[in-house]
């Protein structure tokens, strides 16, 4: 994938489209959610600026399991993109700028998962035009996937 135009894409398990965004749903098992430990990707596409944020979300582990899952992870977004820096929520770190973000949040019965979102350089652009059109950031969409896996 890259970012920038889409000229091509899997078909979706499923699409939702909000002003000027679309956002494409892939359940685990569909490409590009086919890895083992995924749950779920979403590709959120913005009319004028296309593919602009990418949003991985795992299975659930149990808490022992956690580790061995989060640090390949996190030791690749370390080799592409130097040492992270704590975000002011709670177990995530974020590299680029802000451009990666790699969080654990809780589930019922005392599991994790993790979140991996990759933003695109023209983001904002997209989402001031988003607020223009749907009365809201593009943000509150990501805000609400972090609540929601929060207890």
């Amino acid at each position: 994938m890259s970012w920038g135009p889409v000229t091509t894409v899997p078909k979706p398990s499923m699409a939702d489209r909000e002003a000027n965004i679309t956002a494409l749903f892939y359940f685990h098992g569909q490409p590009p959610a086919s890895g083992p430990d995924t749950q779920q990707v979403v590709l959120e596409i913005c009319r004028d600026e296309g593919l602009q944020q990418v949003i991985w979300v795992s299975r659930d582990f149990p808490e022992a399991e956690l580790s061995a899952r989060y640090e390949p992870i996190y030791q690749e977004g370390v080799r592409r993109h130097g040492e992270p820096v704590k975000d002011g929520r709670p177990e995530t770190v974020v590299w680029s700028g802000g451009h990666t973000l790699l969080a654990v949040r809780s589930v019922d019965g005392g599991r994790k998962r993790l979140i991996m979102i990759a933003t695109g350089d023209q983001y904002e652009k997209c989402s001031a035009a988003h607020e223009a059109g749907a009365g809201h950031p593009a943000t509150v969409h990501t805000s609400a996937l972090h609540k929601a896996t929060t207890p």
